[in-house]
């Protein structure tokens, strides 16, 4: 069952076009990893399904609801686009936790502000679905700890339980390793890939090809704001068809 569909979207800034016509599908339990230069469209095309960017065109369907229509010209609330959010969970490049929250107090914010605008009680419940989601990725002694308490890689693991925390259908990982040392970059990595071993639904942007290869289904490489080659990810990133996809490869040694 395809969870998500993307049809057409397109997103410019300016007179710069950033994505043209993306078509894409995403099924349940399933990971995409997006490859590509910088400035291929990669981030574009993720905040426009986070909705922190709008696109300018094309459709945006999570379980055959359509959440984003070029063609309707209706604009959308804050309400509306924060409820579109909640669809997907978003892990940062550069961790954006609140450095006057602990670990906890970060993973449990979100959960706490939807269940205040929506008349909910279930602070403990919250809390504890908090403490679970830190022991799962190895943080249960740290949830105490400020992020400046943190490495690097903790603090992302912070980042990705935080996003976690709201349930999300799909999970989208933004470059998730660009601001780590090669060393704790193993860690966060190994927390994504158990991640896909649970069937996690999910959408990762990165340049880590080999762990691309490994642990995603499907491989989309992108260039100019366009899919130059998707298809299974063994079969894109070790022999690919077309000579751009070709040429970026070669940069790489996997």
């Amino acid at each position: 069952m395809a969870i998500l569909k993307v049809q057409n979207l397109k997103k410019q800034f300016g007179k710069t076009v950033v994505l043209r016509d993306i078509d894409f599908e995403l099924q349940e339990g399933q990971a995409i990893s997006i490859i590509g230069s910088s400035g291929s469209g990669k981030t574009t095309l993720l905040r426009c399904l986070n909705f922190l960017e709008i696109p300018d065109g094309g459709r945006i369907i999570v379980r055959d609801k359509t959440l984003f229509d070029g063609e309707d010209t209706s604009t959308h609330s804050e309400k509306e686009i924060r409820q579109n959010r909640l669809h997907f969970g978003m892990v940062f490049q550069s961790f954006n936790l609140f450095p006057q929250y602990t670990a906890l107090e970060n993973v449990c914010l979100a959960p706490r502000l939807l269940a205040k605008e929506t008349g909910k009680t279930n602070t403990e419940e919250i809390r504890e679905n908090g403490i679970q989601l830190l022991q799962n990725i190895g943080l249960g002694d740290r949830m105490d700890n400020y992020p400046h308490q943190l490495s690097g890689g903790q603090q992302q693991r912070v980042a990705i339980a935080r996003a976690l925390a709201l349930h999300p259908d799909i999970l989208c990982f933004d470059e998730p390793t660009s601001a780590l040392d090669p060393e704790l970059t193993g860690e966060v990595l190994r927390v994504i890939r158990g991640l896909a071993e649970e069937n996690t639904t999910m959408i990762i942007v990165t340049h880590e090809m080999a762990f691309a290869r490994d642990v995603a289904d499907q491989v989309i490489f992108m260039d100019g704001g366009v899919i130059v080659e998707q298809g299974d990810a063994r079969q894109v990133i070790d022999n690919p068809k077309e000579e751009r996809t070709k040429q970026f490869l070669a940069g790489y040694n996997n």
